[in-house]
């Protein structure tokens, strides 16, 4: 003590003078430790701080506006795809219907080969549909490839698809139509070729049917199958309606029913045992009157009765000069091809050949007419074994003997 006065320590009883600083030593706590501290209000700085940042949406308001977005997408959505669908059905409606086309026909040819795709193609590329799938999906539910028949149809754009298919059916009125003439004295390989002309069939589906098919008369029996000559003779000629593609069965069917209604009377009369010709024979003998009188007959000459008087002559009379031989050319031309017969042809090995064999030959040598078939039936009462045409009248000259022929022979060759 240098001076005698005490000097106290800070904090030693007297109160200190507060600095408003919190004074506390290491590990201390503060002195309102545990305390609720008075709120400092910042609302005037947050105020402030509020109006300088940009104002956000709040997320509630954001999720509406987003859902309000998506429902308008989906409405306009569904109307796009509901107008596209309204569009797609308008038009395949039409299609269906047949409404709204440009008219335009066309001729559909369907035969027994042909398939359904291939139909469907045909209807697409002739403008009469326009959507295949569509049409396929119609056949399908409606059975059509079941009511559709092979033939040549005229079908347009008014029909529908019902109508479509209706019309190229067997019963159909729009089937197209054919008139053909088939001459008197046809072969069967003639006819054939005819009718493929003319669009009918095809030979190669004639000539199967003709050879395979059984067809129900009693005087085909006897003639086996396996050979489409086996109807030759029975072709009856005539003018037909023949449907374009039509089935070569009922092509076949149509000549042969003539032929049993036209020669139906007279049957009975070559079907009995007594009976010294059949109506094969009677039916081959009407096929070379045929040949052999081709072009030659007018009202005033007729020479089929004469010519079939020679030809039995020949036959019941096998001790004459022409020993059973019939000696016509026309047999000569069916099997040589169609050539004018030649002295070679007469030595061809065929049952046809009537210059080497006796009798009848195998069968007709062509389809004959009425008047042939009524001069097989009914000769002439004549004592002619010869016959030779006269260039200059067309007409047959006949003789009973071979000198006789044969001074008309050189006669007729004399004029050319």
């Amino acid at each position: 003590m240098a001076d005698g006065k005490r000097i106290q320590p800070r904090g030693s009883g007297q109160p200190s003078r507060s600095t408003g600083r919190s004074q506390r030593g290491p590990g201390q706590a503060p002195r309102n430790a545990g305390q609720p501290q008075p709120h400092r209000s910042t609302q005037p700085q947050e105020r402030q701080s509020a109006q300088s940042r940009p104002r956000k949406p709040s997320r509630r308001k954001r999720s509406a506006g987003s859902r309000l977005a998506g429902a308008l997408l989906y409405v306009l959505l569904v109307i796009g795809i509901s107008a596209i669908l309204a569009t797609l059905g308008w038009v395949w409606a039409c299609d269906l219907l047949g409404l709204n086309k440009e008219y335009a026909s066309a001729i559909i040819e369907i035969d027994e080969n042909t398939t359904m795709d291939s139909i469907v193609d045909m209807l697409e590329e002739d403008g009469l549909i326009q959507y295949k799938f569509l049409f396929k999906l119609y056949a399908q539910f409606s059975h059509a490839e079941d009511k559709i028949a092979p033939g040549t149809y005229e079908l347009d754009t008014e029909m529908d698809y019902h109508a479509l298919v209706s019309n190229m059916g067997s019963a159909s009125a729009t089937r197209q139509t054919v008139d053909v003439t088939i001459p008197e004295g046809y072969t069967a390989d003639q006819i054939f070729a005819l009718l493929e002309k003319e669009g009918v069939s095809t030979v190669e589906k004639l000539q199967d049917m003709a050879a395979e098919w059984d067809y129900a008369f009693d005087w085909l029996q006897d003639i086996p199958l396996g050979d489409y000559h086996r109807l030759e003779g029975y072709l009856f000629p005539d003018t037909y309606k023949f449907e374009m593609g039509e089935n070569p069965k009922y092509i076949i069917n149509k000549m042969l029913v003539n032929f049993d209604a036209k020669m139906d009377e007279y049957m009975a009369q070559y079907s009995g045992e007594d009976a010294q010709y059949s109506l094969h024979d009677i039916v081959t003998i009407a096929s070379m009157i045929e040949k052999e009188t081709d072009g030659t007959n007018n009202e005033e000459h007729n020479d089929y009765r004469s010519i079939a008087s020679v030809i039995y002559n020949r036959l019941e009379n096998p001790e004459a000069e022409t020993v059973g031989l019939l000696q016509i050319d026309a047999t000569l031309v069916y099997i040589n091809g169609g050539r004018v017969p030649t002295e070679a042809d007469k030595s061809i090995n065929s049952p046809y050949n009537t210059y080497m064999y006796q009798g009848l030959p195998a069968g007709p040598i062509s389809n004959p007419g009425m008047t042939s078939l009524l001069a097989a039936m009914n000769p002439a009462d004549t004592s002619y074994f010869y016959y030779v045409l006269n260039p200059e009248t067309k007409q047959h000259e006949y003789s009973r003997t071979y000198a006789e022929h044969q001074a008309l022979l050189d006669q007729f060759s004399g004029n050319g």
